[in-house]
């Protein structure tokens, strides 16, 4: 089985964005790409391929859940949505249109990489 190493994190939040990407190139080793809009994560997927995408629920713009129903008859990349939104329905509604996993903001990074 091949090891998941690159990612594309797509939040808008440059912050946790940052932090984000940082603590999982520095102490996981995986090869992190960032996006700060639906938009741009819709550039990014046609022309590179990843083997994991975490992706923020409410963004301006094009949200996480546009960018999944867009894309994901399209791609094969397993999704883990970040969201404040944590409410069963919120989560349900996520997994319902085709993410992999769902992780409610705050978290943990730790439990973010036990998920990844």
């Amino acid at each position: 089985m091949a090891t998941l190493r690159k990612i594309l994190l797509v939040d808008d939040d440059d912050d946790l964005r940052e932090a984000l990407s940082e603590q999982l190139v520095m102490t996981e080793d995986f090869e992190v790409f960032e996006a700060d809009s639906g938009a741009t994560a819709m550039e990014r997927v046609k022309d590179s391929l990843y083997d994991l995408i975490i992706l923020d629920v409410m963004m301006p713009g094009k949200s996480g859940l546009d960018f999944i129903m867009e894309n994901k008859s399209n791609i094969d990349t397993p999704i883990i949505l970040l969201t404040a939104k944590g409410e069963t329905e919120d989560r349900v509604s996520g997994l319902e249109i085709g993410a992999d996993d769902y992780l409610p903001k705050p978290f943990e990074p730790k439990e973010l990489v036990l998920r990844i």
